[in-house]
């Protein structure tokens, strides 16, 4: 049982209710007790935990990638969780426990420039991907000079290769050097574009999954 000492305005000692008294270095205190959750693994919450496992595996290679790829939405969160909440609204598909993301409603980069037109992927050689578009400069916000964002997914290894400074949007193609154990593996394909001057960037488009040569 806990007292209150010097009266009602004086410092609790102890516990009075759910309210849990003490000193510090001269300063007394008060915090509330946490109440007690009954059941800490409901089905809702089980699912969410899932949900976001699912979306964590998917971004955490691209940590990095997203720095730049989010970075217009990271207001008072990183730009990696912000990529996790867009993401988590918008990329899940399938039911607990089958979980899965929907790479076609994907965003690894996200704004209001102007974004691909036309992108396709393909391995044409061995341990090359190479990322198409057309180049649709002055449409819209597009400009010749944007630069493409590129983000290779490899989800059997959980690793990526991308590249925040790839060629100019009028350069209509990349081609992105991949490790050489990914020959015969699969690989998940994002194209963005960042402006020159990285002010504004585009929602990404994915271009398919890739089997590299």
């Amino acid at each position: 049982m806990g007292k209150i000492n010097q009266g009602i305005l004086g410092g609790v000692s102890g516990q009075v209710g759910n309210v849990i008294g003490g000193t510090w270095k001269g300063i007394d205190y008060l915090r509330i007790k946490p109440s007690s959750v009954a059941n800490p693994r409901t089905e809702g919450q089980v699912d969410q935990r899932s949900k976001f496992s699912t979306v964590l595996r998917f971004l955490q290679p691209m940590t990095d990638f997203l720095r730049v790829g989010f970075k217009l939405y990271a207001n008072k969160m990183t730009q990696f969780n912000a990529a996790m909440s867009y993401n988590l609204n918008n990329a899940i598909t399938g039911a607990y426990p089958n979980f899965m993301i929907d790479h076609a409603n994907a965003l690894v980069t996200r704004g209001n420039l102007t974004g691909a037109s036309n992108g396709a992927a393909s391995s044409p050689s061995a341990g090359n991907v190479e990322a198409t578009w057309t180049d649709n400069s002055g449409s819209g916000s597009a400009l010749a000079t944007d630069k493409a964002l590129i983000a290779l997914l490899n989800t059997t290894r959980g690793e990526a290769v991308f590249t925040t400074a790839g060629p100019a949007r009028s350069a209509g193609s990349a081609t992105i050097p991949v490790p050489s154990e990914y020959s015969g593996e699969d690989v998940e394909v994002f194209l963005g574009f960042v402006s020159e001057d990285g002010t504004k960037v585009a929602n990404s488009v994915y271009l398919g999954s890739v089997t590299v040569a």
